[in-house]
């Protein structure tokens, strides 16, 4: 340590971070989740009962929070996914004056979702004659009245996957963009000359397998962003739960039980089970874009 000291003092600020905000938090929860906690009292061991009555008897979580948060995780994470990879590559294809335009307008929705959320699309799914999408449904008479979209159980989850979506342009999609990049224009050449003739075989044999990591980075991340959903359903319908649990999420249950019903161990063992299943999810992400010795 005293060689590499200078090695240390630059990696300090992150592993105080993570030591505070990541690894502390996560052994702490994983602690609360055997005891009884209302955030006020102290806490009271009781061992496994969390588990049990989540297993058991949270009937809620087995028939809504569970099933919404694979759904949604099923449909928003591969087909963001696959969209962020598609647009990163058509981007590429750009002339390099106008690329970082474009770049920016598909990056833009993953930072300004929130702002979004108020001003776009609360007011294109609005409940009155004024919404944008309502109004636009009456003018052309395919609806009589004007719908109740993000307080309708018929509704929320397709709405949620939609803007879900939208804004799915992150950080993966950045990765994947520069991955495509720097992609050795070489590869291209010789694959002509053994005899690759499309586009689609350029994607297939040479860009994808050159780009592994970055692929890695943006399925991880996108299973990690879908799973950990839940302020959505709050923006959308402004209400915790979402009407009939319509739009309830595992985030949603956890808020629910932890800051509405201050029972934070059980709230604390909902967390754990999803860190199990975020954990369990990258892990297949691993086994399908991680090389020997990563």
């Amino acid at each position: 340590m005293k060689r590499a000291w200078v090695s240390y003092l630059f990696v300090s600020p992150f592993f105080l971070l993570f030591l505070l905000f990541i690894a502390l938090p996560t052994a702490a929860a994983i602690a609360l989740s055997f005891t009884r906690f209302n955030a006020i009292e102290r806490p009271v061991f009781i061992g496994l009962f969390n588990y049990q009555a989540l297993l058991t008897q949270d009937l809620v979580f087995w028939q809504y929070a569970l099933p919404n948060t694979f759904l949604f995780a099923v449909i928003v994470g591969p087909v963001g996914y696959a969209l962020s990879f598609a647009l990163a590559w058509l981007i590429a294809q750009l002339p390099h004056n106008i690329r970082a335009f474009y770049t920016l307008a598909m990056y833009a929705p993953s930072m300004t979702a929130g702002i979004a959320m108020s001003v776009v699309w609360l007011i294109m799914f609005s409940g009155d004659r004024l919404g944008y999408l309502n109004n636009f449904l009456l003018n052309i008479g395919y609806i009589n009245e004007p719908q109740l979209w993000t307080t309708s159980p018929l509704y929320i989850m397709k709405i949620m996957i939609a803007v879900s979506l939208w804004s799915s342009m992150g950080v993966g999609f950045l990765a994947m963009l520069a991955g495509i990049q720097n992609v050795d224009r070489q590869l291209y050449e010789a694959g002509r000359i053994d005899g690759i003739r499309s586009r689609l075989q350029e994607i297939w044999y040479i860009t994808i397998p050159s780009m592994k990591p970055q692929m890695l980075f943006g399925a991880v991340m996108s299973v990690v962003g879908t799973l950990k959903a839940g302020a959505i359903s709050v923006e959308l319908t402004g209400s915790n739960p979402s009407p009939n649990y319509a739009g309830h999420l595992m985030i949603n249950h956890i808020d629910d039980f932890g800051f509405i019903r201050y029972e934070m161990g059980y709230a604390s063992a909902v967390s754990v089970v999803l860190l199990v299943i975020i954990y369990l999810s990258s892990k297949l992400c691993w086994k399908l874009f991680g090389s020997k010795g990563e």
